[in-house]
């Protein structure tokens, strides 16, 4: 397993991870702000990549520098935004060493923290997390209306 900054080769692997992680997301959207990251509009900070011994990429990670995140006492924030490891690569190491590689960029920059979220019915990644050494500062619900004038 290696882990390492996405390249432009890796662009149509990245579409379709992302397409899996947000299935609710338009497939076009994701693939749309793909192109505009290489462009310079940058989707994260930084994005890692796993690649499997057979040079297939089978993860990622999109890093964000946020300016606030539940539970931590600093500003910025290294926030990992997306986190998702192909089905076929997981329990053998790849998401821990993708986080493992997020933590590792935000200490060599000074930062004291790093935060990330998953939705409160995710178990699995919950115990990822928690697994990592990560530990749940807040539970949220959040609602919206829509106004009729």
């Amino acid at each position: 397993m290696k882990i390492r900054f996405l390249e432009a080769r890796d662009r149509q692997a990245w579409v379709a991870m992302r397409a899996a992680l947000w299935p609710d997301v338009d497939p076009d959207l994701l693939g749309h702000q793909t192109i505009m990251h290489f462009s310079g509009a940058k989707v994260a900070e930084a994005v890692f990549v796993a690649e499997a011994t057979d040079g297939e990429t089978c993860g990622f990670l999109e890093l964000s520098l946020r300016p606030y995140a539940e539970g931590c006492a600093t500003s910025p924030v290294p926030y990992i935004e997306a986190w998702y490891v192909s089905p076929g690569a997981r329990h053998k190491g790849a998401g821990r060493a993708l986080m493992s590689a997020a933590e590792h960029w935000a200490l060599i920059r000074n930062f004291t923290e790093i935060a990330s979220d998953t939705h409160i019915d995710n178990s699995q990644a919950q115990a990822a997390h928690t697994a990592i050494g990560y530990e749940e500062v807040e539970r949220v619900v959040t609602f919206r209306k829509t106004l009729r004038v």
